[in-house]
């Protein structure tokens, strides 16, 4: 195969494609690799500091020096200035990534109200402020791709999270409803449900060997996710190749989902391999 090609099976190079929260663990991974692919990137993080650094890092492989934007996501004037920065430099969008999210504990049952909203003002609020401005470059141009990344907690209650998995559930509905609305007019939107993922934040999860071999015993490939894990699936997503993918879901998850009944003891269905361990 023709090696010039092969590194081009994406079809982002040269595409102006935008990453929230980028300085952090996932946000970063995501945005080296879209650099990886050629592809024009700008950086928005409401940590201006860690954002700069992350374009200076990011600067050597680039044919054009990433963007970095100091944004605040829950902030609608933050999110509209940013969005003509991006229109003045480059005159369109073609990839937003809504990837920024915030995890902040608390019960259901005396949660306050301001802890609540605060979840849901960055992780569900401001995936909607950043798809309306960022989307309107793309409607303007009857093209664009938007990622959200959303979590399996989506899917399954995570307790003592506050509103963390209300607002990543409703990540997935405000995905589908764009992708219905906005498909006909050539944007397409589709969400990354991530599993247990190896990053700055959850390092302390993993400093005890026995709570990362639990972790790991968890999933069907019996590792834990590392962030270019969900790079790699974002790349897909925002490429021209998932053209016909739109209003979906992806779990990158490592088949943690499907181990439920496994890991339920049921005497005389063991595994084969686990029993001759035993």
């Amino acid at each position: 195969m023709d090696n010039d090609k092969n590194d081009n099976w994406l079809k982002l190079d040269a595409a102006v494609c935008v990453v929230s929260g980028a300085a952090g663990g996932i946000g970063s991974e995501i945005a080296t690799a879209l650099v990886g692919q050629g592809a024009r990137v700008v950086l928005l993080d409401l940590d201006e500091g860690r954002c700069r650094q992350l374009a200076e890092r990011l600067s050597p492989m680039s044919a054009e020096p990433p963007l970095a934007i100091a944004c605040d996501i829950a902030d609608p004037a933050s999110v509209q200035r940013a969005a003509a920065q991006v229109e003045s430099r480059f005159g369109r969008c073609d990839v937003l990534v809504n990837n920024a999210s915030v995890l902040q504990p608390g019960g259901i049952e005396d949660i306050a109200l301001e802890q609540w909203n605060r979840v849901l003002s960055v992780n569900l609020n401001g995936y909607l402020l950043c798809s309306q401005a960022f989307g309107r470059l793309m409607l303007a141009r009857q093209s664009g791709r938007i990622v959200h990344i959303a979590s399996i907690a989506a899917h399954f209650p995570q307790s003592w999270s506050g509103a963390y998995s209300a607002a990543k559930a409703g990540v997935g509905m405000l995905s589908r409803q764009i992708a219905s609305e906005w498909g006909a007019r050539g944007v397409r939107s589709n969400v990354v449900c991530p599993g247990l993922i190896r990053t700055p934040l959850s390092a302390a999860f993993y400093a005890d060997p026995e709570i990362e071999r639990q972790r790991c015993a968890m999933t069907a490939n019996r590792r834990i996710g590392e962030p270019a894990d969900i790079a790699q699936a974002v790349l897909f997503l925002a490429s021209p190749r998932a053209d016909y993918v739109n209003g979906a879901e992806l779990t990158v998850d490592g088949g943690l989902e499907c181990m439920p009944m496994a890991l339920i003891p049921r005497p005389g269905f063991e595994s084969p391999v686990a029993a001759r361990r035993g």
